[in-house]
């Protein structure tokens, strides 16, 4: 295990979903990545081709019952399962020296009261969190290299939290009045039959959600007060955009420093300088969701309007690979000790 001339063995549990095949998609080119099992427990038996028929060639597989014993053979496990199922297994499996990526909720808030009452269950293994990194690999990196279980963040989180930290790690804005207006396709929503993404319903419109209180806020906080070692205030209101895939968070903020637009470019461009996959747009140009697609990129733009003591960030990513499985497979490098960017070198589609 991180030694690169061998393969990864990868275990998949409830890999029916959207994030389910973009994993499968993206480590399909992985050279170190071999997924060996896939589990479903309603889709026992069928092939993988039948079930996502782009994977038609690349995979022999079929899907089978979750069985710890078995995925103990493997060297990695991705969760992409309901919120609850990763913490049900996590300790077995890293107990047999199994390294596990959580693409639900499980892991990703340390509060588990605010946890659990986000997320309408006990948490049941809080025991497990010494194990536990927040796989946003730009801040938490050496973490999650010494980690035997990494919570992969939201997209919204993901984006947010790119987007947001160096104005908030370098003291520039008022922490206590943040907005972050998300907007989101509607493969965020998931695989499942509801009415309210059918392509007649939500073609065409647009519309609020989760205004209340979304899950993701929480997590949101918790590590925008954590990195900063400050208390935030944050208005989160998400929105359902009229498409499959990405995402683009506009952020709010009130400047408490005198900080010109080109001090802030550079700000951004030195914060991401080293990393592969946020990319800091020329001042004056803005990201557009199709810039992202089907990659594993961050764009990022900031902007201090004028006679205006507000900035603006925009952020934009792939919800389902920055956002989800791409970033799991990112996490899945580092933990390995592979280079951090295999397997993920996917140019955005156009148009």
């Amino acid at each position: 295990m991180g030694q690169t001339h061998n393969a990864v063995k990868i275990g998949i549990v409830g890999g029916t979903g959207y994030t389910g095949v973009e994993l499968l998609r993206i480590l399909a080119n992985h050279p170190q990545a071999e997924v060996t099992m896939i589990t479903s427990r309603s889709e026992e038996g069928v092939a993988l081709a039948d079930m996502f028929p782009n994977l038609r060639g690349h995979y022999d597989l079929r899907y089978s019952v979750p069985d710890a014993e078995k995925l103990k053979t493997c060297d990695v496990v991705f969760f992409a399962t309901p919120h609850g199922v990763a913490m049900s297994m996590a300790e077995e499996l890293t107990d047999a020296g199994v390294k596990v990526i959580d693409l639900a909720a499980d892991f990703r808030i340390e509060d588990l009261d605010v946890w659990s009452s986000y997320y309408g269950m006990e948490h049941t293994q809080a025991k497990l969190f010494e194990k536990v990194a927040f796989g946003l690999p730009e801040y938490y990196r050496e973490k999650i290299q010494k980690a035997q279980i990494v919570a992969n963040p939201g997209c919204y989180p993901t984006s947010t939290l790119l987007g947001l930290l160096p104005l908030l790690k370098n003291n520039l804005i008022d922490a206590s009045r943040i907005i972050v207006d998300g907007k989101s396709g509607v493969s965020g929503a998931g695989r499942g039959a509801n009415v309210a993404m059918l392509g007649a319903e939500m073609s065409e419109s647009f519309k609020a959600y989760g205004v209340a209180g979304h899950r993701h806020q929480p997590e949101m906080k918790e590590k925008l007060e954590e990195l900063s070692g400050q208390e935030v205030g944050l208005t989160f209101v998400p929105h359902l955009i009229p498409m499959v895939r990405g995402m683009e968070n506009t952020i709010y903020a009130t400047m408490t420093s005198d900080q010109s637009q080109e001090q802030l470019q550079a700000l951004y461009e030195q914060a991401y300088a080293d990393e592969p996959f946020v990319d800091v747009m020329p001042a004056g140009s803005l990201p557009e969701t199709r810039m992202v697609k089907g990659s594993n990129m961050c764009r990022i733009a900031i902007y201090r309007p004028k006679n205006s003591d507000q900035v603006v960030v925009t952020s934009v990513i792939d919800n389902l690979v920055k956002g989800a499985a791409g970033q799991a497979i990112q996490n899945m490098n580092i933990m390995c000790g592979l280079d951090e960017t295999m397997g993920l070198n996917q140019v955005a589609l156009l148009p």
